[in-house]
């Protein structure tokens, strides 16, 4: 199938909405992040579904975008809804929501030499070690709260997240 090269969500007034996804991947007992450029904080690999594009095709093609591996999705690990007031570059200061589907993954590449240490977009890609993601500074903050949860049970959470609206 064919998608369009756009992401789906919109902007209107003061409120923007965005259907994205991440890519849980993990080797060595670290965990993939990019390092945000705007504020001081990891967030999840991935970004925005395009137009008539599956959540799990973005994130496949995501991952080989922004890290430059193979990954493939094993299962939907987190499906969440997050509210927050934009801070910082082109969402500063409007009221957001997106619609995020966080998939486990598996490396597809054994030679992980290959994975990118900046993204395409600039930005650091980090292997933070799974003990430390509990007191890193990590958006959404569900990530870190249940890490454990997410990486030790093949199940699907739904989380809601409101704290910074």
């Amino acid at each position: 199938r064919k998608h369009m090269n756009y992401d789906c969500g919109f902007e209107k007034g003061n409120h923007w909405f965005r259907y994205r996804t991440g890519g849980i991947i993990v080797h060595d007992n670290k965990m993939l992040f990019v390092k945000s450029t705007i504020g001081d904080y990891y967030y999840m690999i991935g970004g925005g579904v395009h137009m008539g594009e599956t959540s799990q095709g973005c994130i496949e093609r995501e991952v080989l975008e922004e890290a430059g591996i193979h990954a493939s999705v094993e299962y939907l690990a987190v499906v969440c809804e997050n509210f927050f007031k934009g801070d910082g570059g082109k969402i500063d200061g409007l009221d957001c929501h997106t619609l995020e589907f966080y998939y486990r993954m598996k490396i597809q590449d054994e030679d992980l030499s290959l994975c990118k240490t900046i993204t395409d977009e600039g930005e650091e890609l980090v292997w933070l070690p799974i003990e430390e993601i509990e007191t890193s500074k990590i958006k959404p903050e569900f990530i870190k709260e249940k890490i454990h949860e997410i990486l030790g049970e093949r199940k699907t959470i739904h989380v809601i997240e409101e704290r910074d609206r």
